[in-house]
């Protein structure tokens, strides 16, 4: 584990949000990519390994680096730091919280701890993401 990553989970402990809050990525931005801050256990979480939107092997996984939702090549994951078109974040009632993106020039980009952690540590977090759930959480 990076040294960083270690302080950073020290000094800066990621809290539970009130707010479920859900990706959406693609070209309309129509495609459910998981959620951001579920259970590791709740099916639809992005840090349930098992599930659809925590597996790294899943087409619909910001986690899969070969897939159209993951990796940092491809115009639709949170992690090429080129994107224009990267995924978005809403709660359950549709309100805007920003692109997840590392593209640190994008405007409206989300700009809070979680959304930051995971665009910075995206490659170690992808490998045992059930691990980090309890990290971050």
């Amino acid at each position: 584990m990076k040294p960083f990553i270690i302080l950073y989970m020290i000094f800066f402990p990621i809290v539970n949000w009130a707010q479920t809050l859900h990706i959406y990525g693609g070209n309309e931005k129509d495609v459910y990519l998981g959620c951001l801050n579920c259970n590791k256990f709740d099916s639809k979480s992005i840090l349930n390994d098992f599930g659809k939107y925590g597996s790294k092997y899943s087409a619909t996984s910001i986690w899969n680096a070969y897939g159209s939702y993951g990796g940092k090549y491809s115009q639709y994951s949170p992690f090429n730091t080129y994107t224009s078109s990267p995924p978005i974040i809403v709660d359950a009632q549709g309100e805007f919280y920003g692109y997840l993106t590392s593209n640190v020039y994008m405007s409206n980009r989300a700009n809070f701890e979680l959304a930051n952690f995971i665009c910075k540590n995206w490659e170690v977090i992808k490998e045992d993401v059930s691990y980090w759930y309890e990290k971050i959480f």
